[in-house]
């Protein structure tokens, strides 16, 4: 590998001693609280678990609303758990990366222990409303999720490039949730829509690792940038994007949308193939870095609001 990264220091205990002897120097804030769980990244993945929400009810034929409530107030929960303890187990690193120090953990504001306090009791009242007011297989989807974003990815981070496509994993779990808690199964129509969120991430997450390339480096977090260089990301990222395009028409089989989602979607998938091959030629890798970040945003947000809207159109 080239770009070596020293990850020595990079160990951090269940407890520490250290961090939770750190002086506040201000009071922690209910906001900060908030920005613990990251809310960005809840509400995007809300917006896939509606999907799937939708989708598993076959638009308005099925649908309740106490049950779509319940469901994206558990995965919402569940969700702001893993960022919390995230952001518990990733103190250390936050303390090396600008965009990071200030967070309220890795500046002090909030201590290490209340941090984990909250994040489990996150995690259990997820769990408990997902179990007893959507179903169990929706509660297993969930900590399932949780499990792979908290035990297996934010360790991961330290060591393995991988770590993006084990975050795909968690990441794609929200739609199954969603279609779990309304059939009590998971059908093909779930899987693909797994399958379209998983490979959508990669180049997602990517994009956004290239950008941050000097902070990832800094806080010697081997993201496939700063270990493999940017044409070898690029080439990655393309990779992922040539498979979701034909993934995301597989729904048009399975999952309860028409030929508008069709439409939509082949339009959106040829657009990101382009703009993830203009990367190979690209004179200026951050400015394409950023404009295909902010596409994949949009990207996702039509490719939701086209399955809402084709499931409607085919059941009216």
């Amino acid at each position: 590998m080239e770009h070596e990264v020293d990850l020595k220091e990079s160990g951090t205990s269940f407890l520490d001693d250290m961090d939770t002897k750190q002086v506040q120097t201000e009071p922690a804030t209910l906001s900060d609280y908030v920005q613990l769980m990251k809310p960005g990244i809840i509400f995007s993945n809300l917006l896939t678990a509606f999907a799937g929400i939708w989708l598993a009810s076959a638009g308005f034929k099925n649908f309740q609303f106490d049950l779509t409530i319940y469901t994206l107030i558990g995965t919402s929960v569940i969700i702001g758990s893993g960022a919390v303890l995230n952001n518990y187990l990733d103190r250390d690193l936050d303390k090396r990366m600008k965009r990071t120090q200030n967070r309220a953990l890795a500046s002090g504001r909030i201590q290490p222990r209340n941090a984990l306090i909250f994040g489990l009791g996150l995690l259990l009242l997820g769990l408990i409303v997902l179990f007893f007011l959507a179903n169990p297989l929706a509660a297993v989807c969930g900590l399932v999720g949780h499990i792979f974003y908290v035990l297996i990815y934010t360790p991961m981070k330290r060591v393995s490039t991988l770590n993006t496509v084990v975050g795909s994993v968690s990441g794609a779990m929200p739609p199954l949730i969603g279609w779990a808690a309304v059939t009590g199964t998971l059908d093909l129509g779930a899987w693909t829509l797994f399958l379209i969120i998983f490979l959508w991430q990669s180049p997602h997450f990517l994009s956004l690792a290239m950008m941050k390339v000097e902070d990832y480096r800094a806080g010697g977090i081997p993201m496939l940038p700063v270990v493999r260089g940017f044409e070898e990301t690029k080439r990655q990222m393309f990779f992922w994007g040539a498979a979701l395009l034909p993934a995301s028409l597989i729904l048009f089989l399975y999952g309860n949308v028409g030929m508008l989602y069709f439409i939509v979607a082949s339009i959106m998938g040829i657009i990101y193939v382009v703009l993830l091959f203009q990367g190979f030629s690209a004179k200026d890798d951050m400015a394409w870095a950023k404009k295909l970040f902010g596409y994949s945003l949009i990207y996702l947000t039509v490719m939701c609001a086209a399955m809402v809207i084709s499931a409607i159109l085919v059941h009216l």
